[in-house]
């Protein structure tokens, strides 16, 4: 018959944890988790049967894995525009914070960062005021090309 200590169940969360840091996804993590809460468990209670602490850990798995997708991990969706195509940048909206630069340059912030940076040295196509709203109407090599938000859009 197969003994199982408490230790045991630590241990094997410990691993499953550790295998984490090689694995691409969030599974072994959940796994081991719901290892190290059945070795709790049977350090409490230690009357516990062999094949109920497997399906503790079953269910603990399956739970901690199941809260992950459904609740944790859609708080933690990019919401940067980063590594996205062009007409995700275009449209995007910012504010004026710095004029006078060198070469005619402008400084804008983007509430949502636009390509991975939420400030950005652009060029402007009509003259533009500190605290004024600006639109992203085209990319220029590393700049942007940004007009006064309140302009009709292009097409």
């Amino acid at each position: 018959m197969l003994i199982l200590e408490p230790w045991h169940w630590f241990a094997l969360g410990i691993l499953l944890i550790l295998a984490e840091l090689i694995l691409p996804s969030f599974a072994a993590l959940w796994f081991g988790v719901a290892a190290i809460l059945v070795s709790l468990i049977y350090w409490l209670v230690p009357s516990l049967s062999p094949s109920l602490q497997v399906i503790l850990w079953m269910i603990f798995s399956v739970s901690a894995t199941f809260a992950w997708f459904r609740w944790i991990k859609p708080l933690s969706i990019d919401k940067t525009k980063a590594g996205l195509s062009r007409e995700a940048t275009i449209g995007q909206v910012g504010m004026v914070i710095e004029t006078h630069l060198s070469h005619e340059h402008i400084k804008v912030r983007f509430s949502v960062p636009v390509l991975g940076a939420d400030e950005w040295q652009c060029r402007s196509i009509h003259p533009v005021t500190v605290g004024e709203r600006v639109r992203v109407i085209d990319i220029l090599g590393n700049d942007l090309l940004v007009e006064p938000h309140n302009t009709p859009q292009r097409d």
